[in-house]
């Protein structure tokens, strides 16, 4: 009888593949764990892989038990996916030695879009070891198509429940799949010390190891190595044109979507709305979320940046734009001190987007701690804005309070600088308010009462009639229409103080007033602008808004009737950016439910039954050990005699092939018919559905017998 000891072949497994060089999945393994900065990880699954070549007991897998190793390592890959998708943590090791450097701030970059995505890949050799462990553990050494084919497997099941027997399904060997996983995810590398000769020329070499069983034997090995080596520089050749590619692909990521989700703010001008013609339109959209901590009020005004030069109705930020310096966090990398030693008298929670990952943060005046905000990068500037690079969102905890600000004092003639074409307006508005020689307090009151009371809000500008050359559109908001939105009243107020001696300047962001949920929400059209005035008592900035309050609401009035759905659908979308971006902690939650899942599963494929077996005997019937059609066939032991004088089957050789070229050899000529009508009875025995008659079944072992005989003679 045939002894299971010996190894399947495709007509006996159905696999038809060709079984990979013994040590190269284990080599690949160790590359991958070297390139990929998994090396430990790496030997440790070469050694569990290749050890299975050494140890004879094996594993009796059926086919719903490779389909639980295949959901095991699906749910593998959904919760690499999503700590990989959600985790805004960069890498750390060698940038510690550069903290609060250029260089760390160039190389801190987190696992947001790409990064995420090439991380899972990265990932995929380990989480897809099972298979192939499973697979050198099993005495088939092949795994069900149904068990990676979710439409084989639902179409089996299908026929299984309309009471159809079903054939043993297809078997497939995983190994060579598995090598080209282990490559590409080796190809996907963070080690660029080790540079891309070293990536191409290891690849270059497992490569040649894993084609050498398919070579041809038509041509000699020279022909085929210079072919290969051909094929080699050719590749090389179009790998260092591609890498030239590599500095305008590289950080082209997902996250171009959240450029939608909230007007970026630029640092450098803010180009205003005065002078157009129509009504100023703004959506309802909600770009920001916050939540006061403490029970107390939330603050007013969230300003993103202040600008200092205006000219052509647009500000400036004048030199501020090259004075960004970068801030240092705590030790724990989320807590950041904007002014040391500020005493904070409330903290607020506030969510809100990065627009291209990059954007200016929305802050209450005098913030001077950020605690639990997970960017990359944070930096601020002399005019008090706040720039930050990071997740496409971030939820974190700003405390403020009165007193000092980011704001620089006064300099220069910067915070005093007034155009020339509006200067005679700005005088003639001074003349009328009588304001000349009043102290500062009395004058910010009588310019506060000149805007409230002679003054109203509107979204809408006429064209007005000309007065002259000169006009602009300030002169003829502070001289005609006593009309405008809060560009124009911040302008005008900002260059009538610094007419008056007083420094002002131009500040942007939202006014927090609707209430929503749990907190607060602030919409598009509560973007808003005011003025800065500086305190010469207290030695800092304060917001001066002149804007009358009836602006909140005459933008109210503007909603849409179906402002609660875009409501309903801007929650949707800010849960999904909370779990997208790391900022949800029901992500860790889901992800220890996985846990209990993964183990329940891991128990069956284990200990659901008895899977272990002893090692296969070369003795005993064929049937007691594998119930496969045609396995007591006589062939077998004819195969086996033929083996020990020389002439093993080769992996994947055909039986057929096999006999003809044992038959080659004189000494066997005499045997050449009795054989091949053997191989015949044997084929009809072993795949015919009818199987062989009894008269047909003792021929196949009578047949046997004698040609056993006549080789026992030859030896």
């Amino acid at each position: 009888m045939r002894a299971l000891s010996m190894k399947p072949n495709p007509s006996t497994t159905g696999t038809g593949a060709v079984k990979a060089p013994p040590l190269l999945l284990g080599m690949t393994l160790l590359f991958w764990g070297w390139q990929a900065g998994f090396l430990l990880v790496g030997a440790l699954l070469a050694v569990a892989l290749e050890g299975a070549r050494f140890i004879k007991t094996r594993w009796d897998f059926s086919d719903e038990d490779f389909h639980r190793i295949w959901d095991f390592c699906t749910l593998l890959i959904l919760g690499g996916a999503i700590f990989a998708f959600t985790s805004n943590a960069g890498p750390g090791g060698v940038n510690s030695l550069f903290r609060g450097s250029a260089l760390a701030v160039e190389n801190k970059v987190g696992l947001s879009g790409e990064h995420a995505a090439t991380a899972l890949l990265r990932w995929l050799p380990m989480i897809l070891f099972p298979v192939v462990l499973a697979q050198a553990a099993s005495p088939g050494g092949a795994v069900p198509l149904t068990a990676i084919s979710i439409i084989m497997r639902w179409r089996r099941r299908r026929a299984l429940k309309r009471g159809r027997t079903m054939a043993p399904g297809r078997r497939t060997d995983v190994c060579y799949p598995y090598f080209i996983l282990c490559l590409f995810s080796a190809s996907i590398h963070t080690n660029t010390s080790q540079g891309d000769h070293t990536l191409f020329w290891g690849i270059g070499a497992l490569l040649t190891w894993a084609l050498w069983p398919f070579r041809s034997r038509r041509f000699g090995v020279v022909v085929w190595a210079s072919a290969l080596a051909l094929i080699l520089a050719a590749g090389y050749l179009g790998q260092n044109a591609l890498s030239r590619l590599e500095p305008w692909a590289e950080g082209y990521g997902a996250q171009w979507f959240v450029h939608f989700l909230r007007q970026k703010t630029d640092p450098n001008k803010n180009v205003t709305s005065l002078g157009q013609i129509g009504r100023l339109k703004l959506s309802g959209r909600i770009v920001i979320r916050l939540h006061p901590l403490g029970g107390g009020a939330p603050p007013t005004y969230l300003r993103e940046g202040s600008y200092r030069n205006y000219r052509l109705q647009t500000w400036y930020a004048g030199r501020s734009r090259f004075d960004f310096d970068y801030l240092s966090h705590t030790t724990n990398e989320s807590t950041w001190l904007l002014l040391p030693g500020k005493t904070n008298s409330a903290t607020v929670k506030i969510a809100c987007y990065l627009p291209g990952g990059k954007a200016l943060l929305p802050l209450p005046t005098g913030s001077g701690e950020l605690d639990d905000l997970n960017v990359y990068v944070l930096s601020a500037n002399r005019s008090g804005m706040v720039l930050a690079e990071g997740p496409g969102l971030v939820v974190f905890n700003a405390s403020y309070g009165p007193g000092a600000t980011l704001d620089s004092p006064p300099y220069t003639n910067w915070d005093f600088l007034v155009p020339s074409n509006e200067a005679p307006v700005l005088d003639q508005v001074i003349s009328q308010m009588k304001l000349s020689g009043r102290d500062e307090r009395e004058t910010l009151q009588r310019v506060q009462a000149f805007f409230q009371g002679q003054f109203s809000y509107s979204t809408w500008q006429l064209s007005g009639r000309m007065v002259g050359t000169n006009e602009t559109p300030l002169s003829r908001f502070l001289l005609q229409t006593h009309a405008g939105h809060c560009e124009y009243f911040a302008t005008a107020t900002t260059l009538l103080l610094r007419r008056l001696g007083i420094p002002a300047r131009y500040a942007v962001g939202y006014v927090v007033h609707e209430p929503g949920g749990s907190g607060y929400v602030v919409r598009e059209r509560d973007a808003h602008a005011w003025c800065l005035a500086w305190n010469q008592q207290n030695n800092t900035w304060e917001d001066f808004d002149t804007t009358p309050a009836s602006w909140i609401e005459t933008e109210d009035k503007r909603a849409s009737s179906l402002q609660w759905f875009s409501d309903f659908w801007s929650w949707v979308g800010f849960q999904i950016a909370r779990f997208r971006w790391g900022q949800a902690e029901w992500r860790q939650y889901f992800l220890w439910t996985l846990i209990p899942v993964l183990g329940l599963l891991l128990y069956q494929i284990l200990f659901r039954r008895g899977r272990k077996r002893p090692p296969p005997q070369r003795t005993g019937d064929r049937d007691a050990l594998m119930n496969w059609p045609g396995l007591d066939s006589e062939f077998y032991q004819l195969e086996d005699m033929l083996a020990e004088r020389g002439a093993a089957r080769q992996d994947s050789e055909l039986l057929s092939d096999w006999l003809a070229r044992v038959l080659a050899e004189p000494a066997l000529g005499d045997l050449r018919v009795p054989l091949q009508e053997l191989l015949r009875l044997h084929y009809r025995h072993r795949f015919d559905p009818h199987g062989l008659s009894a008269p047909d079944r003792e021929q196949l072992k009578h047949q046997a017998r004698e040609c056993l005989a006549a080789l026992m003679k030859k030896r």
